[in-house]
């Protein structure tokens, strides 16, 4: 997920199998793709005419579109000297999800910016749609503004310890909050900056609820495989402060002891803090 493997020419298959040490390749990880340089096999891989959701550029619908944002994602990579560490990876029957951490030359030295997409495949292998996330801050020191990319679905309920989070979240308890995770658990801001054990999960969300209250969410959707869960969501109020609807999505991982082992986070809100 999201690309179709045998799209692709043998020789960009056998760099795919080396690379993942295996004999058999079920589909092809989105920044692997993106680099090989077979546009073709990209736009084969939507059932219909290409779409994908992108922070800064927006919507990007339809095969001239998005051969021009192939074509420019490819030379920015190259000119910014990326390289991609995967992270996460889940592919369901009709939705899954990716996350990397990209390491880029920026303005003022090498930067970390984690990155995550949603793909919907409802019709089978192909892809309906490609929903990326990221924060632009690392790269521009500054938030980007997006409009919603989901409404919101009032029979998303998560389950287990990632409903008690999200209720907690929205609460702004902090106490109940640090209780869904594990005492080693970590969390990961949209900048990259990361918060670990109970003392940093305590000052991470102790900052976050610092503007008068919590951070209710509106659930959009998920994709969850039982141990690690990605919900996609709109922000709509930060503590005292409401806020035009933004997007984002956030991967939970269950350790072995059913609490939260990680929390990260992937959108550009700019949150109302001192």
């Amino acid at each position: 997920m999201p690309w179709v493997p045998e799209l692709f020419s043998a020789p960009v298959l056998q760099r795919f199998l080396d690379k993942q040490q295996r004999d058999t390749i079920v589909d092809v990880p989105f920044f692997d793709g993106l680099i090989a340089g077979e546009t073709d096999a990209l736009v084969g891989s939507f059932a219909g005419e290409p779409e994908v959701h992108h922070p800064v550029r927006g919507r990007i619908k339809g095969v001239k579109a998005f051969t021009a944002f192939v074509a420019e994602m490819s030379a920015w990579f190259a000119e910014h000297n990326v390289e991609v560490e995967d992270v996460e990876r889940v592919v369901l029957s009709a939705r899954g999800f990716e996350e990397v951490l990209l390491r880029v030359d920026g303005e003022g030295g090498r930067v970390e910016v984690p990155f995550a997409l949603v793909a919907d495949h409802p019709a089978g292998e192909r892809i309906e749609e490609l929903r990326l996330y990221w924060s632009t801050e690392p790269l521009t020191g500054r938030h980007t503004g997006r409009p919603p990319l989901l409404q919101p679905d009032p029979d998303l309920h998560p389950a287990d310890v990632v409903g008690e989070y999200q209720r907690a979240l929205a609460a702004g308890d902090l106490e109940a909050v640090l209780a869904t995770f594990e005492p080693d658990a970590y969390a990961r801001a949209p900048t990259g900056a990361a918060f670990h054990g109970t003392d940093g999960l305590r000052a991470f969300f102790g900052r976050l609820f610092s503007n008068g209250g919590g951070i209710p969410l509106e659930h959009c959707a998920v994709v969850d495989d039982g141990r690690a869960c990605a919900l996609e969501f709109n922000v709509v109020r930060w503590g005292r402060t409401e806020l035009p609807p933004q997007p984002g999505v956030a991967v939970y991982v269950r350790g072995s002891s059913g609490k939260l082992a990680a929390a990260r986070i992937y959108d550009d809100a700019d949150p109302p803090l001192a």
